[in-house]
């Protein structure tokens, strides 16, 4: 019987995410060789090498590649074992891994964060931002627990939970304030300033705007909304972003802000887990605290008047 441990299985899955034996050290908090020796006697262990490497890069053995499949099923399920053992109290307790998307995470985090501990003090919240593809892919590899990301995600796998949705604002120049808003068909027309390829909200304002990213070469990509929004500050373009990234985005530029007529546009955001996850109960729990958090931020910012009337829709879950 093969003496293998979950130790050298956490090493290899890492190793083998990185593709680097030094990132994948720093990942689990571990110095490069003690690694390396781990999987050494892993490959010792099954009379077989798991990696080819070179001077430069490394990469799986077609039985790593195989055997990298087996391994997160069985990190996935050892993982789920401690989750169901949580999932047995009232309220969730110890780690709790939460991935956002970056036009969610820098103005909305730091509220729900606060209002988790003071709803459940027992909880360690682990933090990921990173593009939706990518929260879906280590959600659905057991490395998260859930995400809050922009809905329809439509995996079949998921759960996904409404709660709440927001409109889409222009930003343009600020000598523009006081000019007409034009339609969507004008922006079509205009030199639109929006995030790079992979940013779901990309796709949202290129779809209210019956845009292609192939079409136009008058659109100019940013990788931050902030960056967006400095370059039309200093005249470049036109931009939109979603109406709680407004009093972050806009107190250190020159620009105004315009609502479109109605049908505005809008994106709804939500939770997503896995539906085998034993901690759905927990997650379902905590999808009101997101929900609040939003609906008091968009209290705060009506009362400091940077929003208008507009104001987010919460989605009854």
């Amino acid at each position: 019987m093969m003496n293998l441990t979950l130790k050298q299985l956490r090493y290899f899955e890492a190793v083998a995410r990185h593709g680097h034996f030094g990132r994948a050290a720093d990942a689990c908090a571990i110095s490069q060789p003690a690694l390396s020796m781990q999987i050494k006697e892993l490959e010792t262990e099954l009379g077989t090498e798991l990696f080819e490497r070179n001077a430069r890069q490394i990469r799986l053995t077609h039985f790593g590649e195989v055997f990298t499949t087996r391994v997160r099923d069985i990190l996935r399920g050892v993982d789920e074992l401690g989750d169901l053992a949580r999932a047995s109290q009232s309220r969730l307790v110890g780690r709790l891994r939460i991935g956002v998307i970056p036009t969610v995470a820098p103005y909305l985090l730091p509220r729900i964060i606060g209002n988790l501990t003071q709803w459940n003090p027992d909880i360690d919240i682990h933090l990921r931002e990173t593009l939706t593809a990518k929260l879906i892919e280590e959600l659905t590899e057991g490395r998260l627990d859930t995400a809050i990301v922009a809905l329809p995600v439509s995996e079949p796998s998921l759960t996904e939970v409404a709660l709440f949705s927001e409109d889409f604002v222009l930003v343009r120049p600020g000598e523009d304030a006081l000019k007409p808003v034009p339609s969507r068909e004008s922006l079509r027309e205009m030199r639109l300033l929006l995030l790079e390829e992979g940013h779901c909200f990309r796709d949202q304002a290129l779809s209210f705007c019956n845009m292609h990213s192939s079409l136009p070469r008058e659109l100019l990509d940013g990788s931050s909304l902030s960056t967006l929004v400095q370059m039309v500050g200093a005249g470049i373009g036109v931009t939109l972003i979603p109406e709680m990234a407004v009093p972050v985005e806009t107190r250190s530029a020159t620009v105004s802000i315009a609502r479109f007529k109605s049908p505005q546009p809008n994106r709804t955001i939500g939770m997503i887990w896995r539906k085998t996850s034993p901690l759905a109960t927990q997650l379902l729990q905590i999808t009101e605290v997101v929900r609040q958090s939003a609906l008091g931020l968009r209290a705060e910012h009506d009362q400091s008047g940077t929003l208008g009337q507009a104001h987010p829709r919460a989605v009854e879950g």
